[in-house]
């Protein structure tokens, strides 16, 4: 099971913008609705100021943050760096 950073509810709709704009490829599809992964989740750090999957969404609050997983900043940068730079590390 993944472990999602930020919370798809059960009333988003499933539009399938969400999943081709993340720029880390943390969005797939889950049994009934879309998942994000909390291992590649940054909350779009490292890409843009508000996560991605959160604008343009016709339906308001149906991607939340996730309280049983709280990241800060310096976490989700961390994983920015890893997943996009880990060439130069």
């Amino acid at each position: 099971m993944i472990k999602e950073a930020l919370l798809i509810i059960k009333r988003y709709i499933n539009c399938d913008m969400r999943e081709p704009g993340c720029p880390n490829q943390a969005i797939s599809m889950g049994d009934e609705i879309y998942q994000i992964d909390t291992e590649r989740c940054t909350e779009c750090i490292g890409h843009y100021n508000k996560p991605a999957s959160q604008q343009g969404c016709p339906i308001d609050n149906t991607i939340l943050v996730n309280p049983q997983y709280p990241e800060g900043n310096e976490r989700l940068w961390d994983k920015f760096v890893v997943l996009h730079h880990a060439d130069r590390l």
